[in-house]
């Protein structure tokens, strides 16, 4: 699982922020310079949010995904990415033509956050938008990645 092979590909990719209650996505454009939010999965397990996402791929016609990794500030991983390699796994088991990259995502959520405070964006709106905005900071952050 690599950028190399979404790199070598041309069109949309799919970023991914991996949740216990949702998960974030957003699609880039054809070119790869934007990304935007296209709303959450329901929490269900790792087996229906895999699907699901294979399904958001087809449905968006994304060649590729990128995948948030949960690091710890000090660079050590945990449960939580132990988990989102399991999730990448299932998603290429499942969609083997379609490649998928791990993102180092620290920081993601606190500029979401940071952003939505700067918005004056509180309550259900707040919950029902950080996880897509996570994600489209994923997703930019990779498709600023793949440009160089």
């Amino acid at each position: 699982m690599s950028f190399e092979r979404i790199k070598q590909t041309k069109g949309r990719v799919l970023g991914v922020d991996f949740g216990e209650a949702r998960t974030g996505l957003a699609i880039s454009d054809a070119a790869r310079l934007l990304a935007s939010g296209i709303g959450n999965i329901a929490g269900g397990g790792l087996e229906k949010t895999a699907d699901a996402i294979v399904s958001a791929a087809s449905e968006h016609n994304a060649v590729g995904v990128v995948l948030g990794l949960p690091v710890n500030m000090n660079g050590t991983e945990g449960p939580r990415a132990e988990r989102a390699r399991r999730l990448a796994e299932l998603i290429a088991e499942r969609a083997p033509d379609l490649p998928v990259a791990l993102m180092d995502e620290r920081m993601t959520t606190m500029a979401a956050s940071r952003f939505l405070n700067e918005t004056n964006t509180r309550g259900k709106k707040r919950k029902g938008v950080i996880d897509t905005l996570s994600a489209q900071i994923i997703l930019q952050n990779a498709l600023d990645r793949l440009k160089q």
